[in-house]
């Protein structure tokens, strides 16, 4: 079993308010660390019983109460961060809230950076990377969906999966060590133990949890939908009627999209990510030139492409430069400029302006999205776990490539698991570490 190799001995208490900014019927102001038993009576008068809520009044140093409310006492290593926590659970008030934190501090608290009680939850072993991350995730989610797949990788859905392949890779490594070790002896380690099967079943097993991921990362970001065409076919407009706003600014001249602009839609249990695109024709601008390369490379990275023709033009435009594996719409816009248009065209006919025929499209997107296959057990990834495996398939094909040079292929498949483990946080830096728990709110 994988542990992460840095372990906390936190010596400080932390505080923080645990619940949003804003005005509210309750707020939570959370501390962590050693003490907080004693920390509780000089705070309340009260001397905490494990697990046990407590109705009390917090005073300040000259013994005017600043709230009432239920104080919990949680002992380490039972607790969220895997330390002793105390949590006060009081009025919703930013300035009341603000009082207690600061009694806090007074008492010899200090206040916690954004997302220092997850890291510290991490550091104590509590959870692995993967969790600390679907906390954020979870907070965050958009979607049903979201929620329920940010919930299955902080059970450890995720984690378990990396994990298992994790160890099936120490056990190939082993092998692999035992027959350079052991170069004399009558048997061959290798082949007596199937290490060629196994490193091929572990690149399949690899290769389908790559694919989940990617799927876990579409249900965090939405469904990438992308409006492609010709310039002045009303893709902006098209953008602007899904959105319920202006966010594309929208001319009769031709280029006015440069940079794709992207807006998040809620249809059926997922979310769009629908995305503006420059319109496609040849130009020896430069501006244009750069918007439409970018327009190219948002098509090689949807999920859908939305291609609108302008339906009263006389020479419809067919769709160019799309992956034969992202699947296509003809979108026929302007039809409310058309006298006759009821079965003239072979795709969808709207109007964007008008909002013709638009609840149609919205309903054929929600199909769609909702044929999207994310499975029972779908679970939340981001960049970096993607990212990772994929490089860790990349080192699996190397190990393959030198599996007659036991020297190399131990050094792939070194690499290989350092890769994976990083996922989960067996393997990784302070900076990493940083950079993941600096993007969490105050007090988780």
């Amino acid at each position: 079993m994988q542990v992460p190799l840095q372990v906390n001995h936190v010596t400080e208490l932390i505080a923080a308010i645990a619940t949003a900014p804003g005005h509210g019927g309750i707020g939570v102001v959370r501390i962590s660390g050693p003490d907080v038993r004693l920390f509780a009576n000089q705070l309340s008068g009260i001397d905490p019983k494990p697990r046990h809520a407590h109705f009390c009044k917090l005073r300040d140093a000259l013994g005017d109460v600043l709230d009432e409310g239920i104080l919990l006492y949680f002992p380490a290593p039972n607790s969220y961060t895997g330390e002793s926590v105390l949590e006060f659970q009081g009025h919703g008030g930013p300035a009341v809230l603000n009082l207690v934190l600061d009694r806090c501090i007074d008492l010899g608290a200090r206040l916690a950076l954004p997302g220092e009680f997850t890291k510290r939850a991490f550091l104590n072993n509590r959870i692995d990377l993967v969790q600390a991350e679907s906390v954020s995730d979870l907070i965050e989610a958009s979607s049903a969906q979201a929620a329920r797949a940010a919930l299955r990788s902080l059970s450890g859905v995720f984690s378990q999966r990396i994990n298992g392949l994790c160890e099936r890779l120490i056990e190939l490594r082993m092998l692999v060590e035992a027959s350079i070790d052991f170069p004399e002896e009558d048997i061959d380690i290798l082949d007596k133990f199937n290490a060629c099967q196994r490193l091929l079943d572990l690149q399949n097993d690899l290769g389908a949890l790559l694919v989940q991921a990617q799927s876990g990362k579409r249900i965090q970001d939405g469904v990438s939908v992308v409006i492609a065409g010709p310039p002045n076919v009303g893709k902006s407009t098209l953008l602007n009627a899904f959105a319920g706003d202006d966010v594309a600014i929208v001319t009769p001249y031709a280029g006015t999209t440069r940079d794709p602009i992207t807006e998040t839609i809620q249809v059926g249990p997922v979310l769009l990510s629908m995305t503006d695109t420059a319109g496609l024709h040849k130009t020896l601008d430069p501006i244009e030139t750069e918007g439409i390369s970018r327009a190219h490379k948002a098509m090689r990275t949807a999920d859908l492409v939305l291609w609108v023709i302008d339906a009263t033009s006389k020479e419809l435009s067919e769709p160019e430069n799309i992956p034969e594996n992202v699947p296509v719409w003809k979108i026929y816009n302007k039809i409310d400029l058309i006298a006759q248009h009821s079965g003239l065209f072979g795709g969808i006919a709207v109007s964007a302006h008008s909002g013709l025929n638009l609840n149609k499209l919205r309903e054929e997107l929600r199909i769609f999205v909702e044929s999207r296959d994310f499975g029972e057990g779908a679970f939340t990834a981001r960049n970096r776990h993607i990212e990772a495996l994929r490089l860790t398939r990349d080192q699996l094909d190397q190990a393959l490539q030198n599996y007659e040079v036991c020297e190399l292929l131990a050094e792939s498949l070194r690499t290989a698991h350092q890769t994976l483990s990083r996922i989960t946080g067996t393997f990784d830096s302070e900076a990493l570490l940083g950079e993941i728990f600096s993007r969490f709110c105050i007090g988780k």
